[in-house]
């Protein structure tokens, strides 16, 4: 509910706050005297567009509009502002500020946002109804919401709705598939190419290097045969180290065992290098021994090299990588052959989802066909008494050209004609501003607790309309309060009498003042009302039993 507006500097307003109780509360006073003035400070802190630099008081540098909130937990608004990072605990404070030049600043608990983010707050917690109302139940976007919510859909709407989009989903993943297989079936021949010529090469890892290098040592072979004849002749010859090592060791072996046991590790050590140097030259003659140069086997060797790079070049890879750019070639083939089975896996899942929307969707029609006739015959019979006897109200359902969308598979909407006989159409083509807020009071009467706002506003609802007629508009609003909290600009006493809160609003100067009445001023304020600018007697006792009257229901409903 709206605990309170406070509104400062704007137009005839210079500083006034408004406690509002959780039922029906009426503002009355004199044309002029400001009372739409509160209600377009409640709009402007909603996210109304504002007035512009003419709605700052004269004087003033700045004018604001501050609507406190006392919201349940559940309420959207609250998961709204989650959404967007922003901490809600307690009461919600919107606050709007217009600068003397025009500029405007928005607020949520003194965070500044973004006039977007506070327009979609003010959607969910204020509802205007007045003359040149385009929101709330007269806004086409709302209505199928609200005919849900009438009907207690809301679990089949989103069962049609998760449907839908598993039905989009594979729908999607079917046509990838097709574009694919579509990109790719130009690449068959090319890979089913590459796939022969790589898998006829027999690539393998580390095979260019090992090429490389036997290539080299073969081109190289009778230079690296001479060095290699050299360090033999130095390790073998007649005064190689080998025979100087031998030398020595038939030497020290031929001393006396006296000597020998003072040169034992020399005579170790030198034995080693003998063994070593013995090594050394075997493996320079093995290595010899493999340089007698094949002409054939280095041409072979080479070709073998030269394929593998210019292969390598024409798949713009390394020689390494050509083993793995074989396993990708032949992947990408199997997923070519493979996606005709794949794509008809997915095409028998969608036909599975649609049929399975098609059933959730036939089930949300027909429930929606059964609530749009309810909720005909039930604003209907608020209409006559509201002095709209002449107006007919429908629920347009609408067959959807593609049958199908996450809403369901028609469109909702909810039409009237206001003669007998015309065609009907929407709902904002109701011609004057007293019966299009009575035609959504019809409505709201009617819709109950489908989808509440935290407060609903209703300007000067009962215009042009007295007697009985205002006294039904005062019961249908009575009504409505008792679920939402209502607000209402009314000049009918018999409205303002059955109001839990009655504020008058008056103009002293160039300035608005406002006043919550205690009982013994509602009684002049209504008597006022009643006999016009002289107050009688006869108009304060007719004042006194209006609120009786209005009152007598209230208790029964207390002791029931």
């Amino acid at each position: 509910m709206l605990a309170t507006l406070k509104v400062r500097d704007l137009v005839l307003i210079e500083d006034v706050s408004l406690d509002f109780a959780a039922g029906l509360n009426v503002l009355t006073g004199e044309t002029g005297a400001g009372k739409s003035i509160l209600l377009d400070a409640l709009g402007l802190a909603a996210g109304s567009r504002g007035g512009g630099r003419s709605s700052v008081r004269s004087g003033a540098s700045q004018g604001s509009a501050v609507a406190i909130f006392d919201l349940t937990e559940d309420h959207a608004a609250r998961a709204l502002l989650s959404e967007n990072g922003i901490a809600h605990e307690g009461e919600i404070i919107l606050r709007r500020t217009i600068s003397a030049d025009g500029r405007t600043r928005a607020f949520v608990n003194d965070e500044p946002i973004g006039i977007g983010l506070l327009r979609d707050l003010g959607t969910d917690l204020v509802e205007i109804h007045g003359q040149a109302d385009d929101r709330g139940l007269f806004d086409p976007a709302t209505h199928r919401k609200l005919l849900d919510a009438f009907g207690a859909h809301a679990d089949l709407a989103k069962s049609v709705t998760d449907r839908f989009t598993e039905l989009e989903r594979l729908r999607a993943e079917a046509e990838a598939l097709r574009r694919a297989a579509t990109a790719s079936a130009a690449d068959f021949d090319y890979l089913q190419h590459a796939i022969q010529e790589l898998s006829e090469l027999g690539p393998v890892e580390g095979e260019e290097a090992e090429l490389a290098n036997a290539r080299a040592l073969m081109m190289h072979a009778n230079r690296i045969a001479e060095d290699v004849s050299a360090a033999i002749e130095s390790l073998a010859g007649d005064k190689g180290a080998e025979s100087a090592l031998a030398g020595a060791l038939k030497r020290l072996s031929r001393m006396k065992e006296e000597a020998r046991a003072r040169t034992a590790s020399a005579e170790s050590a030198l034995d080693q290098a003998f063994a070593l140097v013995e090594d050394a030259r075997h493996s320079l003659d093995a290595l010899l021994s493999g340089l007698d140069a094949d002409p054939a086997e280095l041409e072979r060797k080479e070709e073998r090299l030269f394929t593998l790079r210019a292969v390598a070049r024409k798949y713009a890879v390394k020689p390494d990588a050509l083993p793995r750019t074989l396993d990708k070639f032949r992947a990408k083939r199997d997923a070519i052959t493979g996606s005709d089975t794949q794509l008809k896996s997915i095409d028998e899942k969608a036909l599975e989802a649609r049929s399975a929307y098609a059933a959730a969707a036939a089930i949300l029609s027909a429930a929606r066909t059964r609530a749009a006739a309810k909720l005909e015959k039930a604003v209907a019979a608020e209409l006559e008494p509201l002095k709209l006897g002449h107006a007919k109200f429908r629920v347009s359902l609408q067959s959807l050209d593609s049958g199908e969308s996450p809403n369901g598979a028609e469109r909702v909407s909810f039409e009237v004609a206001t003669v007998a006989g015309s065609a009907f159409g929407s709902l904002a083509k109701i011609a004057s501003g007293g019966e299009l807020a009575r035609f959504s009071l019809a409505l709201k009467v009617a819709l109950a607790e489908a989808s509440p706002p935290a407060v609903l506003i209703f300007d000067e609802v009962d215009r042009g309309v007295g007697g009985a007629v205002a006294n039904a508009v005062g019961e249908r609003l009575q009504s409505v309060a008792r679920s939402t909290q209502t607000l209402l600009v009314t000049h009918s006493p018999q409205v303002a009498a059955r109001a839990e809160r009655h504020f008058r609003i008056s103009r002293r100067g160039d300035k608005t003042r406002v006043d919550l009445l205690d009982d013994d001023e509602r009684v002049e304020e209504l008597a006022r009302m009643l006999a016009g600018a002289k107050v009688t007697e006869e108009a304060r006792a007719a004042a006194r039993r209006l609120l009786a009257e209005a009152r007598a229901p209230q208790k029964t409903r207390k002791r029931a």
